[in-house]
């Protein structure tokens, strides 16, 4: 034979060795073997195949291949899906690699032919041998008679020794290791006796199990009359519908030796599944007792995820995904820091107060995104059922766990974070007091061994990061306002509003209606233009409604018409959005008698509001309408009351309120109003009326007003200030005693404000008043 050196392209085998005269596929999928093969396609369809030694490497080197392979001619190519190919090749001569020629396509190698060694055996020896091959074999069929009919008479038949030993090699059940040592036996003695030390290896291994099968049908023999009782037993279970509930048994113990719980719970757990085993699948009970073992065992009892400590993470995701927020944000810092510093830390339960749409829901998602927390929202919104929070006594029809429990369930560890939503909206009914049950989840002392009624053992609360939301402080009931650190989301302004807008919403409402970043352009002008004319609101949601109302009819023109850019500008939003539709009531032209602007809180922000008073001939009585509460008409008959108690220091005559009627009247009659907080207003509006003196259009107030002329604190600051600048207001007076409050308000809002603290109703009037008054 030729012994010269040669180049071919190769492909590196995965687990697979490949002998002379061997018919047999595989399949490539690396880009170099499938260039190899189409190489070889090209040539002479010849190709060399050599196995990995690791079959996991990607990119093998020389060293990591074995240096004997064969040359193979290919047969057949087929593409098959997910760019893999199928070769069909027929296995002919060994040749040894001696180095890689070409690795950047394909692999190309340099390789001799191995040439059969003349060892001078004699004829008798080479047919001695072939016996002992064809005898070796026959004893292999006997221990192992799976070998087809076909194969034993080719073995039976052949005579030339390479060939026999090449025939049996490819068709044993070897592996890819034994068959690579019988390629690089190159001689035919070294070949005969590794092929003979394998097939005996093999009559052994398979004699060996032949025994042990023969020991287990002994033993099942002998215990034969048990085993026909089981299963007699068994199809007796079927026939009644119990024939799962043993193995469920069983499943349900395997389940309990994985649990990672204290040693009190599992036995707990353990004796239930006892008590479940011995249950009839038909009864009732039996459902229930499967449905407590597993609510247990999908319970996270000591499985807890891994915070994320990195602070300037939580930081920047925090900045991410919401503008402004700077408190809750401070806050969720704080206890990350003081979880970092003590390895443990109590977890705080933390309340955020604020109107709708402020993005309350959306940072509790945004906290747990930063702290690597699993993120679990319980709506209590309407929730009015004890049973809902504290579950139901297993022993009713339908028991079921509460909703704390099954938020804890699905979450899968004992320490995520846990969103209350709508807090504020809980109720109660003759089933319990929702509120009391909270209790004791929201309290830090008592909820490291929280009871729910289902469960019956004691869950550890103690590492859950509560977050709850609501939009009123005034309707959570004090003990459970107490166990809570309450944190403000209040209004945007509108320069937040825009940054929102053009930071966070914009770009969420683009990729929601299928809009690339360039597809859609809304400019400044307009962006301030939909905020102040579309929207009337404390949070972003309507914004973002009439945001997505654009998106979708700009997505509908790129569509239709192909246009490659919508530009929407302060001239033409009303194309898409229709004509404006709200207006901020502005301060009135001119100053007049007895008309007092007031500010009042709105769940969805600050407004203000235009009190008139009148003053007719009559009996005395005071008139109040416009749907007031009353709270409301109480501060009225106050501000009367403090009137008629200095009517000398004005000029009032003794006999005005006896002989007129004042009527007090706040616009919007639809809409209720209440609170202490117009006070000061009506009494102002009230002494304008009476005395005739006009009041300053660029002023507006709000506090309470007492018996003696003192003026009180209110709440809703920020709120209330917001909407007297949009009104165009130039001067607020404010109690004396929202003084801190605000300081906290950015200079934003205040800038270009004149804010006046008083104390008494002569200070306000100071202001509000605009000439002498009416000497009667």
């Amino acid at each position: 034979m030729d012994n010269k050196a040669m180049k071919m392209p190769a492909v590196a085998l995965r687990g697979m060795v490949i002998l002379p005269g061997m018919i047999a596929h595989f399949d490539v999928s690396r880009e170099k073997s499938i260039h190899a093969v189409e190489q070889s396609m090209m040539d002479e369809q010849k190709i060399f195949l050599v196995a990995q030694r690791d079959v996991e490497q990607e990119e093998p080197g020389i060293e990591d291949l074995y240096h004997i392979g064969i040359i193979a001619e290919v047969r057949q190519v087929i593409k098959l899906q997910n760019n893999i190919v199928r070769v069909l090749v027929e296995g002919t001569e060994r040749a040894q690699l001696s180095a890689f020629v070409s690795q950047t396509d394909f692999l190309e190698v340099e390789l001799t032919r191995c040439e059969e060694i003349d060892e001078g055996l004699s004829d008798e020896a080479k047919t001695a041998m072939v016996r002992s091959v064809q005898d070796t074999f026959e004893k292999y069929v006997t221990v192992n008679p799976r070998v087809g009919g076909e194969m034993r008479r080719q073995v039976r038949e052949e005579k030339n020794l390479p060939k026999i030993m090449d025939l049996i090699a490819n068709n044993l059940p070897f592996y890819y290791e034994q068959k690579q040592e019988i390629l690089e036996a190159v001689s035919l003695t070294e070949r005969y006796e590794v092929l003979m030390a394998l097939l005996l290896k093999e009559i052994e291994i398979t004699a060996i199990k032949n025994e042990f099968q023969a020991k287990v049908k002994k033993r099942v023999d002998k215990n034969q009359k048990e085993y026909i009782l089981r299963e007699q037993m068994k199809l007796i279970r079927e026939e009644l519908g119990e024939d799962n509930a043993e193995s469920d048994a069983d499943a349900y113990l395997e389940q309990l030796k994985k649990l990672k719980a204290d040693k009190e719970v599992k036995e707990k757990i353990r004796k239930e599944i006892l008590r479940f085993k011995n249950i009839s699948g038909s009864s009732s009970e039996s459902a229930v007792s499967r449905g407590y073992i597993e609510t247990m065992l999908e319970l996270p009892w000591n499985k807890a995820s891994k915070d994320n400590k990195d602070l300037k993470n939580a930081e920047s995701i925090l900045n991410e995904d919401h503008y402004g927020l700077e408190k809750v944000k401070e806050r969720m810092l704080e206890f990350l820091a003081v979880r970092n510093l003590t390895k443990k830390g109590e977890s705080p339960i933390v309340c955020l107060v604020g109107p709708p749409g402020t993005g309350k829901t959306s940072i509790a998602r945004s906290v747990a995104r930063a702290l690597d927390k699993k993120y679990v929202r319980i709506s209590l919104g309407g929730v009015r059922d004890e049973a809902e929070i504290r579950g139901h006594r297993k022993t009713y029809v339908g028991a079921m766990p509460g909703r704390i429990v099954n938020g804890l369930r699905s979450a899968g560890v004992k320490n995520p974070l846990m969103l209350l939503d709508e807090i504020d909206k809980m109720s109660s009914d003759y089933k319990g007091d929702t509120a009391s049950a909270m209790l004791e989840v929201l309290d830090a002392e008592q909820n490291c061994k929280f009871r729910d009624h289902y469960i019956e053992v004691p869950i550890d609360l103690s590492e859950v990061l509560f977050i709850a939301t609501a939009n009123s402080v005034q309707d959570i009931p004090r003990p459970l306002l107490d166990r809570m650190e309450l944190i403000e989301v209040s209004s945007y302004t509108e320069n937040e509003k825009f940054h929102i807008a053009k930071e966070h919403l914009l770009p969420k409402v683009k990729e929601k209606n299928g809009l690339k970043p360039e597809q859609l352009k809304i400019s400044d002008r307009a962006l301030q233009k939909i905020i102040s004319g579309y929207t009337r609101e404390a949070g972003v949601r309507n914004l973002e409604r009439r945001l997505s109302e654009i998106a979708r009819k700009s997505a509908r023109e790129v569509y239709e018409s192909e246009v490659k850019c919508v530009k929407v500008t302060g001239q033409n939003v009303e194309k898409y959005l229709g004509k404006e539709r709200y207006t901020f009531d502005q301060k009135n032209e001119n100053d007049e008698v007895g008309i007092v602007r007031g500010l009042a809180w709105t769940s969805v922000g600050g407004d203000t509001l235009e009190i008139e008073v009148n003053v007719m001939p009559g009996k005395g009585e005071v008139q109040l309408t416009g749907q007031l509460g009353d709270v409301m008409k109480e501060s009225a008959q106050a501000g009367l009351s403090y009137i008629r108690s200095v009517g000398e220091e004005y000029h009032i005559p003794k006999k005005f309120f006896q002989e007129n009627d004042i009527h007090i009247h706040i616009p919007e009659g639809a809409v209720p109003k209440d609170g202490p907080s117009a006070g000061i207003t009506m009494a102002t509006a009230m002494l304008s009326a009476i005395t005739q003196t006009p009041v300053r259009a660029d002023v507006a107030m709000t506090g309470e007003i007492t018996l003696r002329g003192r003026v009180l604190p209110i709440g809703g600051l920020k709120e209330k200030i917001l909407a007297a600048k949009n009104a165009g207001i130039k001067t607020i007076c404010i109690p004396k005693k929202n003084e801190k409050d605000v300081e906290e308000i950015s200079a934003e809002i205040k800038k270009g404000l004149e804010l006046v603290f008083v104390e008494k109703m002569q200070e306000v009037l100071e202001v509000a008043f605009v000439k002498r008054r009416k000497t009667w």
